[in-house]
């Protein structure tokens, strides 16, 4: 049998030796495993090396004041959340959904819930009202944690009996986390958690109007984080920085689950907006040696003159998307390092990348990561030199991949049989690096978030003028893209700014601001197969192109264009 730790030294020990950790690695097959339990307090908290230095710091850039807590705190202190939320009859097996930001509570609760084997529903702070009910109901939650300022989103929600517990001070119908102050610094499991227990829910955006419920387990992201470790280049003492915000994967991956199992510091930075130059001011302050950021911040980056920043950074990556040359070549002038694309999903840890050490082709995602076996296929399943990523399972299933996708019933699907299919479709060459084409579905990414085409037209055609609609990625700078939707109205509506107001206000109030419509062109015909269904692939094309000469173009107006929707463009500006 090997164990977690067995596995994480020898990937430690290989790290910058691809062929070796790839010929060698082995997935920890134990069958009974906490990694709150087994590893973080067992290990990491009691490690002497890590004694002095810091498993969670947090840079405040409003208050000017950061917070260090040490593994061995983070460690007594979950068991007091673990005690806390036993107390108010939490048990294994229970949901809690987890709403807060980047702030201490977050990382005490995530540990305290796998303690008890209470199942976290991460969730992002921008969710509305709406879509907080719809995960609640079909997260089936018990539970939740939340922020103060998303306390009044609940108001409409009514009293399900959910156990509330908000991160400030108690009001009606809400305790204060800091009343798990009070409880014991010493927690005793009910029992074994076996590795397969489910730990983490997911929603993600999908092909459907509703986002899909990805279910992971004891052992899916904490074990399957040691190949997102590996591609980081992480090591034992590393400042590690992930710019991510909670209620997403790759905070996940990278806040939490890889960095940890390396023995490396979580370091966060919390600004008010986005500003380029105080971050990177702050990295190099604090001496942050690891870096992984989406595309966006990266293209922000290079705004600044990045040479006069003096950084400790031994590493640097890239995630979400793939980044063009221009970007890498200023990092490397500026600070002689790489950034290293990686590749992955919420259904999985990192499947793919450039770890420390490999040959990188320019464009290219890199190669699979230790433990991972991908096959490249076609719509029939058979090898080809451009197809679908798939993930062989079996025997050969990587600890990293879901359970599978939770029904309404509980049970799971998607990542069973032969293989599971990624649904991302990339070009593999001769050397085994994979270059990413494009999603076998129509969602995209805007901004680091995956956005459903499906989802968004589904609120769209809600609205009272709206026949039918198509979203589709418009290119953007600094986003990569921003959703778009061509709308055909109902007959008899005019076509005319007013209309493109009235949609712009009634799906803003509707979605978060990270999905929201930025761009509508109101058309007099859509695009479509025999069979009906519009091809959202010629829209995305005339949008890539720029082509405004074809004959089913209409009349674009943006949301820029209008004042009156200035306040909504504020309130979305943090989701960047």
């Amino acid at each position: 049998m090997t164990t977690f730790q067995e596995a994480r030294a020898f990937l430690l020990q290989n790290r910058t030796d691809y062929d070796k950790a790839v010929a060698g690695f082995k997935w920890p097959d134990q069958t009974t495993f906490n990694w709150a339990l087994d590893w973080f307090d067992a290990d990491l908290a009691r490690d002497p090396q890590s004694k002095d230095r810091p498993g969670l710091w947090i840079v405040d850039t409003a208050s000017n004041t950061d917070t260090k807590l040490s593994f061995a705190t983070l460690s007594r202190r979950s068991n007091q959340v673990a005690n806390f939320l036993r107390a108010q009859g939490l048990k294994r097996g229970d949901h809690l959904l987890l709403l807060l930001g980047n702030v201490v509570p977050l990382w005490e609760t995530m540990l305290a819930c796998i303690k008890l084997g209470v199942v976290i529903i991460p969730a992002t702070t921008l969710l509305t009202p709406d879509e907080l009910r719809d995960r609640l109901d079909r997260g089936r939650a018990k539970a939740v944690v939340a922020a103060e300022d998303q306390v009044a989103k609940f108001a409409a929600l009514g009293d399900s009996g959910l156990t509330r517990v908000v991160a400030g001070p108690a009001r009606d119908g809400w305790m204060a986390f800091d009343k798990s102050a009070e409880f014991p610094e010493t927690f005793e499991p009910d029992g074994p958690t076996r590795a397969d227990d489910p730990m983490l829910l997911y929603f993600t955006s999908g092909t459907t109007a509703k986002p899909k419920l990805v279910r992971h387990s004891q052992r899916s992201y904490p074990v399957g984080g040691l190949s997102t470790m590996y591609w980081l280049g992480l090591q034992p003492g590393d400042i590690h920085l992930n710019i991510s915000s909670p209620g997403w994967a790759k905070h996940a991956w990278s806040c939490f689950f890889a960095p940890w199992n390396a023995g490396a510091t979580v370091f966060v930075v919390n600004q008010p907006r986005f500003d380029a130059k105080s971050l990177l001011a702050t990295i190099g302050r604090c001496g942050v040696t690891t870096l992984c950021a989406p595309p966006t911040v990266w293209r922000l980056f290079i705004q600044e003159k990045l040479a006069d920043f003096k950084v400790s950074l031994r590493e640097v990556c890239g995630a979400g998307e793939p980044l063009n040359p221009e970007v890498i070549d200023q990092v490397k002038s500026a600070w002689g390092l790489t950034i290293r694309d990686g590749y992955g999903q919420t259904e999985t840890t990192a499947v793919a990348g450039n770890s420390p050490g490999q040959r990188l082709k320019v464009g290219s995602m890199g190669r699979p990561m230790p433990g991972y076996r991908i096959k490249v296929v076609d719509a029939d399943g058979n090898p080809a030199t451009e197809g679908e990523v798939a993930l062989a399972l079996g025997a050969d299933r990587p600890a990293g991949l879901m359970q599978g996708y939770q029904t309404d019933d509980g049970k799971v699907s998607g990542a069973d049989g032969d293989i599971y299919r990624s649904g991302d479709v990339v070009f593999v060459d001769d050397d085994g690096y994979l270059t990413f084409v494009g999603r076998a579905d129509d969602v995209f990414k805007s901004s680091d978030y995956r956005i459903s085409p499906f989802e968004l037209e589904s609120i769209l055609l809600e609205h009272d003028l709206v026949a039918e609609a198509a979203v589709v990625p418009t290119p953007d700078p600094i986003r990569l893209a921003l959703p778009k939707a061509y709308v055909l109205l109902t007959a008899g509506a005019e076509p005319s700014a007013e209309t493109a107001v009235s949609i712009f206000r009634y799906v803003h109030t509707r979605l978060a601001p990270f999905k929201r419509i930025r761009r509508i062109e109101l058309v007099t015909e859509l695009p479509k197969t025999i069979s009906g269904k519009i091809r959202r692939v010629h829209l995305r094309r005339l949008e890539h192109e720029n082509d405004r000469s074809d004959k089913l173009r209409g009349t674009e107006f943006r949301e820029e264009d209008f004042p009156e929707l200035q306040a909504l463009r504020s309130a979305g500006a943090s989701g960047t």
